[in-house]
């Protein structure tokens, strides 16, 4: 598999099997560096098993991918999250009983450098790392929207406040690719509209966003491009208003939507 050139991460052939069911059958994506990229499908279509494929935790059957260039079928979430690709989860996973500001600063640690000796001795450059990590994710939490005190916790804040806390501790990790698992669900649309200004001020940093979501208003509004899953196969992908009239995916999903 040759990587493109414009490509931050490449699928090519991706298959996945649970028993005798098909989840996934030979799909391929090219997915760009500063772009938001969508995936929509009806439920069971397979969109979150690719997710978990390309964030390590389950493993293709069939076919890779590649990151930034590099190979990375068969890797552990942790190599994946060093590597730059950061999720967040369908169902919210927070640390219920720790701080917003704690929550951000777990996911800071992935790229720390202080071993377990500054750990423990509490030396002077663990000091000024964590003064860093504090700083950056008092920046994310800004950046976020989350305008509450920093020691509130996490169980304490609204749903929306919820999610954006989920998007700003993956961003602590520093990642190239940020994949979010429908972070628009339950929200009203007060809450989906700052959704969309933090996911366009995140592509805006440089960082591209892949995005699961059944709120397809907000991602033929926001994508660059959309891909569509149907019973684990991808029928379409392009720009949104192309998929929108795309019969296939009139037939299989959309409906009404794409009239």
């Amino acid at each position: 598999m040759t990587p493109q050139s414009d490509a931050l991460l490449e699928l090519s052939g991706i298959g996945k099997r649970f028993g005798g069911l098909a989840a996934l059958s030979d799909v391929s994506l090219h997915i760009r560096r500063g772009e938001i990229y969508g995936l929509i499908g009806p439920n069971g279509a397979g969109k979150t098993t690719l997710f978990n494929i390309i964030t390590g935790l389950y493993q293709p059957d069939e076919g890779g991918f590649t990151f930034g260039g590099a190979a990375y079928a068969h890797c552990k979430p942790h190599l994946l999250a060093h590597a730059g690709i950061a999720r967040t989860f369908q169902n919210i996973r927070l640390f219920a009983n720790m701080t917003a500001l704690e929550n951000v600063m777990v996911g800071r640690h992935v790229r720390t450098r202080t071993g377990i000796w500054g750990a423990l001795t509490r030396n002077a450059a663990a000091r000024a790392e964590e003064r860093a990590i504090v700083q950056r994710a008092r920046e994310l939490l800004r950046q976020a929207g989350i305008d509450r005190p920093h020691q509130t916790l996490a169980k304490h804040l609204s749903y929306g406040e919820q999610r954006r806390l989920e998007i700003a501790r993956a961003l602590a990790t520093e990642p190239k690719l940020l994949a979010l698992d429908e972070p628009a669900a339950g929200m009203n649309a007060t809450e989906t509209e700052s959704l969309k200004a933090l996911l366009q001020t995140i592509r805006a940093s440089g960082i591209t966003v892949l995005l699961i979501e059944h709120d397809v208003k907000l991602i033929l509004g926001l994508c660059d491009r959309v891909a569509v899953l149907d019973y684990g196969k991808k029928i379409a992908e392009g720009l949104p208003d192309d998929v929108r009239r795309n019969p296939a995916v009139i037939a299989a999903y959309l409906g009404g939507e794409a009239a």
